[in-house]
């Protein structure tokens, strides 16, 4: 006797129908990784590394009781190593809409195998210097401190200077399916990046600390981003600047959703309007006054 509920024959075309989990496993985050693997080889594995690495200073951060400047010596290393997985990401995010003919030559490549020694080694000698229990900035306490601290500003001006060349690449890609107002909030965001960072950056290096006024501990700062609430402090103008990769291209998408496809003009002046939140944020700090007062 034949089963009555047994499935009724499949229609001939019914193997061509897509099926309902081959759209979601396209969005795996496996997927997304092979995707950025396969945009950026060197970016993405590294960004994977460091993602990896913060799982021991986590442990580090549980257990160890010390503490520099009133919080604990592995705050900043998870800090730098979670900013530095963002940038790299980012990078291999964007560089999907950059030249190929660019990113395919000789000192495109040697150039992002420097920026990677940059920043492991950047990434080292900060979880060294916690691990110590001393300071990774401003440590002049001996010569050879004073040696590694300037050659790790170095190292960072040579990291930061990826977003440029990736600026120029995005640039030179006439033939990007992006929207032009995308695209030049890509290329704007990415070209902002390195020099509003080296005036800021440049501007606490020279200054010898970030504290301007105020109290000089990080105990007390604002909530996760430990900022002065007493005081001027240039790490709000220093994050801001760095993160110029992320809010122009944010401004720009949303310039081309309210004015169309070609908003060129919207586009440039959200990026004016950034550099002068910058700027304004770096005046801010120099003066004494907190970016947000407690």
């Amino acid at each position: 006797m034949p089963d009555t509920l047994a499935a009724p024959p499949a229609a001939p075309h019914a193997a061509a129908r897509p099926q309902p989990g081959i759209a979601i496993s396209r969005s795996t985050p496996t997927r997304v990784l092979y995707r950025l693997a396969t945009d950026s080889p060197r970016y993405t594995p590294l960004a994977a590394l460091l993602a990896l690495a913060t799982l021991p200073l986590l442990g580090a951060l549980a257990i160890d009781p010390r503490l520099f400047n009133g919080i604990s010596v592995w705050v900043k290393p998870l800090k730098f190593f979670a900013a530095t997985i963002l940038y790299l990401l980012t990078l291999a995010w964007f560089a999907r809409h950059a030249a190929t003919q660019l990113r395919q030559r000789p000192w495109w490549r040697w150039h992002e195998r420097a920026v990677v020694c940059a920043i492991v080694l950047e990434m080292i000698w900060i979880t060294g210097a916690a691990a110590l229990g001393t300071a990774s900035h401003f440590n002049l306490s001996s010569p050879l401190a004073g040696s590694l601290y300037a050659l790790m500003g170095l190292a960072a001006v040579l990291l930061t200077s990826a977003s440029s060349t990736l600026a120029w690449a995005i640039h030179r890609h006439p033939g990007s399916e992006l929207p032009p107002a995308i695209a030049c909030a890509l290329v704007w965001g990415l070209a902002l990046t390195l020099p509003l960072t080296l005036l800021t950056a440049g501007t606490l290096s020279a200054m010898g600390s970030h504290w301007i006024g105020g109290t000089p501990r990080d105990a007390g700062g604002l909530v996760i981003m430990g900022w002065s609430r007493d005081g001027g402090d240039l790490r709000v103008a220093h994050f801001f600047a760095t993160h110029a990769m992320h809010a122009v291209p944010l401004a720009g998408l949303l310039c081309w959703r309210l004015f169309g496809r070609d908003a060129l003009a919207a586009v440039r002046l959200a990026a004016l309007a950034y550099v002068l939140f910058v700027t304004w944020t770096f005046v801010q700090a120099l003066s004494g006054r907190p970016f947000i007062a407690a």
